[in-house]
C-alpha cells in the first residue's frame, strides 16, 4: 500500500512546524511587553537622576513584566526608600522588589 501526501498538506506540515519555535515560551516576554518594560525602567531611571537625594549610577534597575527590581548600594537608609518611592510613582509598575543594600 502506498501513502500519496498532497502538495498542499505538506506546505501546511511544513510551515506549522517552522513557526512552532518562534512561540513565546514560559519566562519570556513578548514584543509589546518588553517595550513596556523598557519605558518603565527608562523612567525610572530618569527620576533618580532628576533627584539629588538618589545616586543613579549606584542603583541597577531591571524590569520584568511591570514589577521592577531595584539593587545595588545606597548611603543610607533615606536614598533606599526614596528610590523606592520614585519607582513607585512611574506609571506601569505592578510591583517593586527593593533590593538596595545600605552601606556607610
Amino acid at each position: 500500500m502506498q501513502t500519496r501526501f498532497s502538495l498542499p498538506a505538506l506546505v501546511i506540515a511544513t510551515v506549522l512546524l517552522g513557526t512552532a519555535g518562534c512561540a513565546v515560551t514560559r519566562g519570556q516576554e513578548s514584543v509589546g511587553a518588553y517595550v513596556d518594560d523598557s519605558a518603565i525602567t527608562t523612567a525610572v531611571k530618569a527620576r533618580f537622576v532628576e533627584n539629588k537625594l538618589v545616586d543613579a549610577a549606584s542603583i541597577s534597575v531591571e524590569t520584568m513584566k511591570g514589577t521592577v527590581m531595584l539593587s545595588g548600594f545606597a548611603k543610607s537608609t533615606t536614598e533606599k526608600s526614596t528610590a523606592e518611592t520614585l519607582t513607585w510613582k512611574v506609571d506601569g509598575v505592578k510591583a517593586v522588589k527593593n533590593e538596595i543594600a545600605v552601606r556607610p
